[in-house]
């Protein structure tokens, strides 16, 4: 192993392909007390257990069961 290195051509990242990008979401306190809980019982964090379940969804190409209901009128 050589006792210095010359990195100054070197390029950031060049190997490692970043998978993951950090978006801002608005979540129902619930849903994080939810996953919170499990991220405890799992010893995954929270967060990883979201994108796991969302990626789940997009994979099996799940729709949300939106019923809007009529107020009023």
């Amino acid at each position: 192993m050589r006792k210095e290195y010359d990195f100054s051509k070197g390029k950031r990242g060049a190997y490692n392909r970043r998978t993951k990008r950090q978006v801002t979401i608005n979540l129902d306190e619930s849903t994080i007390a939810y996953f919170k809980d499990l991220a405890e019982e799992t010893g995954i964090s929270y967060q990883n257990l979201i994108n796991l379940y969302l990626r789940d969804c997009a994979a099996e190409e799940k729709k949300p069961s939106i019923n809007w209901q009529k107020t009023g009128t």
